[in-house]
């Protein structure tokens, strides 16, 4: 067996090795070439990002790797997955060469083979991306809370934003947040807005509202595949789903949150029905403990799937 990285026409390969191999799994959905191409015309697609396991010249499956710590499950054709566990070393060590520390993968919580592969692997299931939806007209009432008000976010407010979001947040850098929150290509900033205490002070709550009729209505969105969302907190520099309506909050732990969150998630309501949008989704990771108990006070539960996680 030979192990190489992607060349041109290996994006046929690819998806009929996929469409072989995952055919049999829960909720498969076929993946098809122009998906597979698009994702080649990306600007910071890396040939590197994918490897290809050959037996006599032919490729017979293939696994791909992230510099954000994501790994995929090494797909085989029929009669090769005995190829699987070679290639799969061969991208966590591409990875750790990479300086990668830690590796993750995400797949749907039915995928039971998949399961059983991470976990032999030394992964652990270390979270939930829980996603939620509420229909608009279910909006529940906003708090009484005195004082302060929707205010908009500015790049000063960055470094409060990264504190609020300790712990949740995947970028660690109040540079690489305002880049994520001030730059991003597929919301403005002013998506953003924010409680404060008094005026001219940091914010002690904020939240983010996506909008975009050319975005998937999570009415329509399969709530069980591992896609992360566009906008919500905790997703950042991760591939990404873009759906319409989009609610995300950063909120500390502590007896406010309840308050606090209605307040951001009153103005979104507002911002949304504006816009003709009639249902708001969310997603969350299940660790976010404070988080979750907001959500599911406001929202119901969609669905979700797990993250598998293992130190490299």
């Amino acid at each position: 067996m030979d192990i190489r990285t992607f060349q041109s026409g290996d994006d046929l390969s690819q998806v009929s090795i996929y469409n072989e191999a995952a055919a049999g799994l829960p909720k498969f959905k076929p993946a098809t070439v122009d998906e597979a191409r698009r994702r080649l015309l990306a600007p910071d697609f890396d040939p590197a990002s994918r490897l290809f396991a050959l037996a006599n010249g032919r490729p017979v499956g293939y696994v791909t790797l992230s510099p954000t710590g994501r790994v995929g499950f090494p797909w085989c054709r029929k009669g090769h997955e005995a190829f699987a566990a070679p290639l799969f070393d061969a991208a966590l060590a591409a990875m750790r060469a990479r300086g990668v520390r830690r590796a993750f993968a995400a797949y749907r919580p039915d995928w039971d083979a998949v399961r059983a592969f991470f976990l032999e692997r030394g992964f652990s299931q270390t979270r939930e991306m829980t996603n939620f939806i509420m229909d608009l007209v279910e909006m529940p009432t906003p708090s009484a809370r005195a004082g302060g008000g929707i205010t908009p976010v500015t790049r000063d407010d960055v470094p409060a934003l990264l504190e609020l979001g300790k712990g949740l947040l995947r970028v660690s850098t109040a540079e690489a947040l305002e880049k994520h929150l001030f730059e991003n290509p597929y919301f403005p900033p002013s998506s953003l807005f924010a409680l404060r205490a008094r005026p001219g002070t940091p914010p002690i709550a904020a939240g983010l509202a996506v909008t975009s009729g050319a975005f998937a209505d999570p009415n329509a969105v399969e709530p069980n595949m591992p896609c992360f969302r566009l906008g919500a907190f905790g997703t950042e520099g991760l591939t990404h789903k873009r759906v319409n309506g989009l609610f995300s909050v950063l909120l500390a732990d502590n007896r406010d949150v309840i308050p606090l969150g209605l307040d951001l998630l009153a103005h979104a309501n507002r911002r949304m029905e504006d816009e003709g949008i009639e249902s708001m989704a969310a997603q969350v990771p299940s660790d976010a403990a404070h988080l979750i108990r907001f959500y599911k006070g406001a929202f119901r539960r969609q669905g979700g799937f797990p993250l598998y996680e293992r130190d490299l």
